[in-house]
């Protein structure tokens, strides 16, 4: 079957011209798309231009009017691009769904996260927290606080990030532990996954992608489409520490 989807992909390539397609991502899904990206290129002998930011962000540049091709968001930004007629009707997707989880530095103790009593316990003993301010996680997590019954023992240990990731913060030493989809933290060389959050509390954010209603590569972003729902875009997925859509 594989075999035969690729065969497919490269000749409906051939019929078309090789085409760009921009493809604006939120940072959950950069690790999956810089190996599917090269993947999907040498199958159809498109080229993916891929650019990544939290979602929130990506989402207030469409409304601006930024072009592009395909969007990979999070379902209430899609609903909300999907009311102003941005993306393609019919064309949408759900790519992945992920939980959050902790990040530490490299080679740092990592903290009991076995149930939601530990988790607070090692939040409160952290000197310090981070996590993206425009990002997925964020909402969660203040929504996670809130039921510890710890929002305001959290407040002065907060640092919301703009410009660098959870992990990467982590890494360098500016936040003790780190919270974003656990996608972002694996393969970060300067920090590692100390785990997904407790089930109590945890909870996971759907990414769909859709092609934009003004396309530049309509027919292509179509094709790059298709390829996040084969049986090899699933295999990556899962390895970065996701569910296929």
């Amino acid at each position: 079957m594989r075999v035969l989807l690729s065969g497919l992909l490269l000749t409906a390539a051939t019929v078309l011209q090789a085409a760009e397609i921009k493809v604006l991502s939120s940072t959950a899904l950069k690790s999956v798309l810089e190996e599917l990206g090269p993947q999907f290129e040498k199958a159809t002998g498109h080229k993916v231009a891929a650019q990544f930011a939290p979602a929130a962000d990506l989402k207030s540049r469409i409304e601006k009017g930024e072009a592009f091709d395909v969007a990979i968001l999070t379902t209430p930004l899609m609903d909300d691009l999907a009311k102003m007629s941005r993306i393609a009707v019919g064309s949408r997707i759900d790519v992945a769904r992920a939980g959050a989880g902790v990040a530490i530095r490299k080679g740092a103790p990592k903290p009991d996260l076995s149930s939601a009593e530990s988790f607070k316990r090692a939040l409160l003993e952290a000197k310090s927290v981070a996590y993206v301010g425009t990002g997925a996680t964020a909402a969660n997590m203040r929504n996670i606080f809130a039921r510890l019954g710890i929002a305001e023992e959290m407040k002065a240990k907060t640092k919301l990030l703009s410009g660098i990731g959870a992990a990467d913060a982590v890494a360098k030493g500016e936040a003790e532990l780190g919270f974003t989809q656990v996608s972002e933290i694996l393969g970060n060389a300067g920090a590692e996954l100390a785990g997904p959050l407790p089930p109590e509390v945890q909870v996971y954010t759907v990414f769909p992608a859709a092609g934009a209603a003004s396309a530049r590569e309509p027919e292509a972003a179509v094709q790059f489409l298709r390829y996040l729902k084969t049986p090899d875009a699933a295999k990556v997925i899962r390895a970065k520490g996701m569910e296929p859509g």
